[in-house]
């Protein structure tokens, strides 16, 4: 039974790191149509950073926020200067995206080496919690907590804000938006800050959990893919669900069928796409 209390709350907790990486993928391939292969390289970057403004004896949750704002403005660079020049080019676009995650892989090789780099959590949150004979880490629900916080925060903003009623305007008819004086570019160039801030973010979060280290953008990026492919892209609901139900199959695939982990994890998202091809909660194309 304590295994599989442990696995399900390790499980929820991933699904909550997930989602800050997932969602701000869902939100630039769903609103902008950009296929953003370079965003599990953002997470990466986020996590290197955080360790950097970790090493220089800076608070925890500054770091994180100062390692989001770094990786949100390379992905303005990235927007304004190269995808922007890249209009409906869904090819040029991965292979750029692509591109740069490799240059991003090689850059943090280059400046912190191949060693892990671990970040440590903030030492109010080390402390395990116990509860009928079990220890959990603290910081992982505390993480799972700034994600619903993340989720709650996103879906105001699409929902109930005009920002988020405008942003859904230029997606539907971007000429129509631009003719009422709606500034697209600029919504979607704020779309992908946010969405690369999130990943970041998300990156210094999960440090304590997964540690920096070469090769964890590879790691990533396949599970914010299944996500996405599952949830539906543009749906932070599919975001949201995709993510735990991803956490789960992957925590528990690894404890259980280590040899097949692959075989679960992909499974689900084989069957989503030949039986609902826009996902669970994606929207269908007309």
């Amino acid at each position: 039974m304590q295994f599989w209390i442990i696995q399900t709350l390790n499980s929820v907790a991933f699904g909550g790191l997930l989602f800050l990486l997932s969602s701000g993928f869902s939100l630039i391939f769903g609103l902008m149509r950009i296929p953003n292969l370079a965003h599990g390289a953002f997470f990466m970057l986020g996590a290197y950073f955080g360790y950097t403004l970790l090493s220089l004896k800076l608070n925890f949750w500054i770091a994180a926020i100062g390692a989001g704002l770094g990786v949100g403005l390379v992905g303005i660079i990235l927007e304004r200067f190269v995808l922007r020049r890249l209009p409906g080019n869904a090819q040029g676009q991965v292979l750029v995206t692509l591109g740069l995650s490799f240059i991003i892989a090689d850059l943090c090789l280059l400046i912190w080496t191949g060693d892990p780099m671990p970040l440590p959590a903030p030492a109010e949150l080390r402390p395990p919690l116990r509860y009928f004979g079990m220890a959990f880490p603290t910081y992982r629900l505390v993480v799972l907590g700034l994600a619903l916080v993340a989720a709650v925060g996103l879906y105001f903003l699409m929902e109930r804000t005009r920002i988020g009623a405008m942003i859904r305007a230029g997606v539907d008819d971007m000429e129509m938006a631009r003719g009422v004086g709606i500034p697209v570019g600029r919504l979607f160039t704020m779309v992908f800050l946010l969405g690369a801030a999130l990943a970041g973010t998300g990156g210094v979060l999960g440090g304590p959990i997964l540690n920096a280290y070469p090769g964890l953008d590879a790691d990533m990026l396949p599970l914010a893919l299944i996500v996405v492919i599952l949830g539906g892209a543009g749906s932070l609901l599919g975001a949201f669900v995709g993510s735990f139900v991803v956490g789960f199959l992957y925590n528990f695939g690894i404890a259980l069928v280590p040899d097949l982990a692959y075989f679960v994890l992909f499974l689900p998202m084989v069957l989503v796409l030949v039986f609902l091809p826009q996902g669970l909660f994606g929207r269908v194309q007309l």
